[in-house]
């Protein structure tokens, strides 16, 4: 596993600590105002996914690897309401912040 901290893309780095944290205000914080989210390649509202899929539900990642400009990851995914699922994560960043997140089962 890699520790959030070891993550090598800062963008990236501080929205997988704000998950881990707990903190949806820091999670929002690192995102564009119009930042999409896709689930297994359909757009969801991202406010209402991250709700439901993260933040009232104990969400927490276990980073296995990342791409070499650290913008897509395989972790282990986990919440209170699917359990532990293998997924990938890739993002789009833009001037220090995220304007696309995919994400979807590996």
């Amino acid at each position: 596993m890699i520790p959030a901290a070891e993550l090598t893309d800062p963008t990236v780095r501080s929205l997988v600590t704000a998950i881990d944290d707990g903190d949806r205000a820091a999670f929002l914080a690192v995102l564009t105002p119009d930042a999409v989210l896709t689930d297994d390649g359909s757009q969801r509202d991202l406010e209402d996914w991250i709700d439901r899929e993260i933040f009232t539900v104990n969400g927490h990642m276990d980073v296995e690897s990342q791409s070499a400009d650290g913008r897509s990851l395989v972790a282990g995914f986990r919440n209170d309401t699917w359990g532990q699922m293998r997924t990938t994560w890739s993002f789009t960043v833009v001037d220090g912040k995220i304007s696309r997140l995919e994400t979807g089962q590996a």
